[in-house]
């Protein structure tokens, strides 16, 4: 009996070869019927005549970038004439024109790969779902021994439906890293494209390449504060996440940080529903925390040399220490309210002591001093509840990140001083926490939206600034990788986003397209591009010698403004029921009326340390432990922090403005 043999595919086309234009190893032009499923972006297969040396014919893996429509006219006048200028009469010519279409392809692959030639002149087919992971280069990473692929979107142009992978090598690491995502605002689909690819990864990241986290800051309302919430998915979405064999549920673990208001007990989000509001961790920090940061806080102009030695001096000789200030006052400053305390001390130490004759101690003149104090008091009032004057810091859980776990910070409402506080300690902790290996994963995805913001073109060279930089150069190395979006392209720092390995491309504005970093896409892909619906993205990738539409699904969490809709941001209540509710999270066996009477007529500081206390600790009985704390002050209840060397957080190498 004869096997029935696999019916093989339908040409659409032929590769057609002009003196004019001639096929060349990267590019190539063929013809179609006038019907046809082709179209920009389209992915095709020629298939050359005859064999090679190996014994195969050359096949040749393109994508379509241009297309024409010719007909047999030498100029426009010879229509005219023939209509006798009428257009309602051309279509009753008794000779119907012969029209064709005429499409140019860039090279995406060939095999073999060597002598490189020109495209053979041969039939041209549209790429099946082997083809595409051919052309794509996606077979040495999709069918090795240890797969690295991450799926990203459908490819769906021609008619066809075939999945395209990501490498994770090239996109967290090592061998190349780091993704860029530009587009108009509010069409370009770019945080929701963030968000997929997470949870892409999330189900896709390879056991051998160890264990994976997410820190994502919200720069913008509640753009991520309900990515643990359920969204609304079409069937279509739901078939889209089958092919592409990733979860269509919300992430399963997501903790969020958020800093509290002025008044230090409610909190600064617009996740403050009752339903939600109990998830959300307060982010505080005390002067431990962010005294090595004296360069994000403070105005450069009006820090000298001479105040950098003072902050050094307080950094490394009285915080955390037995201090004796010279004048018989012994002090260990710990918080904002205890370096007041000292610089009170040695002020009127001088005034009194010396009767206002001199103007120094320990060698550093008493106006940097005074500088000192007013730059560094004022952190603790502009950022009031990032910030706090006294009491125990809340922070994320260094050492102890879990596996695909998302840390959303939101910082959406914070002072913009606050806001590069929070970038600068949380970016250079992670990457101190994986330099040691300690941090719990060993990769972090940090997601920054705004960079147009963060990390301009042109501009001072600003903290934030150098810390997105030298993520972008050296954080691949240790794990630490950087997806960060955009509006405009070419207004970020060339080197922010010419180190993403991964670049994908939203729609697009026309002016942004005339500027020269798209001088490489045709114009057919531009005019793509500034028309591209709502789900559909561009993608340059290390693997894709050209660059591919895909199609996503629609992210499977709630939508920023849905979930304020549907979870109402609750007002700020009252300082005893804010109170309540926040040890109610510790222990829901709590009745609010205990907690009522027991701060009823005590100072509200001495209720914010308290509280700030029991939320570090989380003891098994956190009333009991919070009547304790409460009836005496918290400072003794914190343990001294012991001497340490002081390490400047600096870059792992000198920024220098060379751009490679």
């Amino acid at each position: 009996m004869i096997d029935k043999a696999t019916p093989s595919p339908t040409a659409i086309g032929r590769v057609v070869a002009t003196e004019l234009k001639p096929a060349t190893p990267h590019q190539f032009h063929f013809w179609t019927a006038t019907e046809t499923t082709v179209g920009i972006g389209a992915i095709v297969k020629v298939q050359g005549a005859g064999s090679t040396e190996q014994g195969a014919a050359r096949v040749v893996y393109g994508v379509v970038t241009d297309g024409f429509a010719y007909s047999d006219l030498a100029t426009p006048l010879h229509d005219v004439v023939g209509a006798e200028g009428d257009p309602a009469r051309a279509a009753d010519a008794p000779t119907a024109r012969q029209e064709i279409r005429y499409w140019t392809a860039a090279v995406l692959r060939q095999t073999p790969e060597e002598p490189l030639q020109p495209v053979p002149l041969g039939q041209v087919f549209l790429a099946d779902d082997a083809d595409v992971a051919q052309a794509l280069r996606m077979d040495a990473f999709l069918y090795s021994a240890t797969p690295t692929a991450i799926p990203i979107g459908l490819y769906t142009s021609a008619g066809r439906e075939a999945p395209v992978y990501l490498d994770a090598d090239f996109l967290i690491g090592p061998e190349a890293a780091h993704l860029n995502i530009s587009g108009v605002s509010g069409l370009a689909t770019k945080t929701s494209a963030v968000e997929f690819l997470l949870a892409s990864i999330f189900a896709h990241f390879p056991p051998h390449k160890g264990r994976v986290a997410a820190v994502c800051f919200n720069v913008k309302g509640p753009d991520l504060c309900f990515l643990d919430q359920p969204g609304n998915l079409s069937d279509e979405d739901r078939r889209r996440y089958d092919r592409l064999v990733v979860p269509a549920q919300p992430f399963e673990r997501v903790k969020l940080y958020a800093p509290l208001k002025a008044d230090g007990v409610n909190l600064n989000t617009l996740r403050t529903h009752p339903d939600l509001v109990g998830d959300v961790e307060p982010l505080t920090w005390g002067l431990q925390e962010v005294v090595d940061y004296a360069e994000v806080l403070l105005n450069r102009d009006d820090i000298d040399a001479k105040a950098d030695a003072f902050i050094d001096f307080l950094r490394d000789r009285v915080l955390g220490r037995t201090f004796d200030d010279g004048f018989g006052g012994t002090h260990r400053v710990q918080s904002f309210a205890d370096l007041d305390r000292l610089f009170r001390s040695i002020f009127d130490g001088l005034e009194i002591t010396a009767g206002g004759r001199s103007d120094t101690w320990r060698t550093h003149h008493i106006a940097t001093m005074r500088k000192v104090r007013n730059r560094l008091l004022n952190i603790s009032t502009r950022c009031k509840g990032l910030v706090t004057d006294d009491g125990p810091a809340s922070d994320l859980p260094w050492t102890e990140f879990e596996d695909r776990t998302v840390y959303v910070i939101d910082i959406a409402n914070v002072d913009p001083l606050g806001q590069d506080l929070v970038f600068a300690r949380v970016v250079s902790k992670l990457r101190e926490q994986l330099e040691r290996r300690e941090l719990g994963v060993d990769a972090v995805v940090v997601f920054v939206d705004e960079l147009n913001k963060y990390a301009p073109g042109d501009g001072p060279d600003t903290y934030v600034k150098k810390m997105l930089l030298d993520i972008s150069e050296r954080g691949r190395y240790l794990g630490l990788v950087l997806f960060g979006a955009e509006q405009f392209r070419s207004q970020v720092h060339r080197r922010v986003v010419g180190n993403a390995g991964t670049q994908v491309f939203g729609r697009m504005d026309m002016d942004e397209l005339a500027t020269p970093g798209y001088q490489v896409l045709t114009p057919a892909t531009k005019s793509k591009l500034a028309t591209l619906p709502i789900g559909e993205l561009m993608v340059r990738h290390p693997h894709f010698t050209q660059p591919i539409f895909v199609r996503f699904p629609k992210p499977p969490v709630l939508r920023g403004r849905d979930g304020v809709e549907r979870f109402p941001p609750a007002a700020d209540v009252p300082f005893d029921d804010a109170v309540v509710r926040q040890l109610v999270r510790l222990d829901r066996r709590i009745r609010p009326n205990q907690v009522k009477d027991l701060i009823a007529d005590r100072e509200q500081d001495d209720v914010r340390r308290a509280l700030a206390a029991t939320r570090r600790t989380r003891p098994d009985d956190p009333l009991a432990y919070f009547r304790k704390v409460l009836g005496s002050r918290v400072a003794a209840e914190v343990p001294p922090a012991a001497p340490r060397e002081h390490r400047a957080v600096q870059p792992l190498n000198p920024i220098s403005d060379e751009p490679y």
